[in-house]
């Protein structure tokens, strides 16, 4: 038992540490990268601003792999904290996680493209106003991609939250929370798909609902799980 409990603890703080680093990989592609690369509803400028800015843009595409990679080890370790509370969820959990990431490296793809074609490596035959019209095509196919996986953003987190409430080792309230960031997530892309003029308000109200992700990250790494009364059964 103390050797279950001991493993408890250190894979708990392991998925921690990398909820963390998966966290400041998706701020930096989300919030940080947009605001130094794209001026919305500006083609030309979005594509000079890139150009000024080529670098940086190039660690867009690194991050988002990078934010991939860690995604999978992350979905890894949470199978590892989770599968003798219900195996069937944990493996949910990680599916969730795996069918995302193919989505996320065509992305990056078509951020590669609209480099290439801005910097007329391909497409020479445009005039520039026609590569930069295709190149900033390429950026709202990711920016609905990007909405598209908002569902999944929230899907993952149901087994997750099903999992905590479940465990006994974390407290009830960060799978309660999770749920609802869930469904904020999911409701959210729902409205970008079908109201996308009421998304941001929506995103602006129900931003706090979406911090139960933070908070459970903050948990892993600094609490982290605490003794289990017991440790059910693996469900099959």
């Amino acid at each position: 038992m103390q050797t279950e409990i001991a493993s408890v603890k250190k894979i708990s703080r392991l998925a921690g540490v990398l909820y963390f680093f998966w966290t400041l990989t998706g701020l930096y592609g989300l919030m940080y990268l947009p605001e130094k690369t794209v001026v919305k509803n500006d083609v030309a400028a979005t594509a000079e601003k890139i150009l000024a800015n080529e670098f940086l843009f190039r660690t867009g595409i690194m991050n988002d792999l990078f934010s991939s990679v860690l995604w999978i080890f992350l979905a890894l370790a949470l199978y590892r904290l989770f599968e003798q509370v219900h195996l069937r969820h944990a493996r949910l959990l990680v599916a969730m996680v795996f069918v995302q990431i193919p989505v996320v490296f065509v992305m990056g793809g078509f951020n590669v493209a609209t480099l290439m074609i801005l910097k007329g490596d391909i497409l020479k035959s445009f005039e520039l106003s026609q590569r930069q019209d295709i190149a900033f095509l390429f950026l709202k196919i990711g920016d609905y991609g990007n909405l598209v996986l908002e569902m999944y953003w929230g899907l993952w987190l149901f087994p997750l939250a099903m999992l905590i409430i479940r465990s006994g080792f974390l407290p009830r309230f960060l799978g309660i929370w999770l749920l609802i960031t869930g469904v904020t997530y999911v409701v959210l892309s729902v409205a970008g798909i079908l109201f996308p003029g009421y998304y941001a308000v929506l995103f602006k109200y129900a931003f706090p609902a979406m911090l139960g992700e933070l908070v459970f990250m903050l948990w892993l790494l600094i609490v982290g799980a605490k003794e289990p009364v017991a440790i059910q059964e693996r469900a099959a």
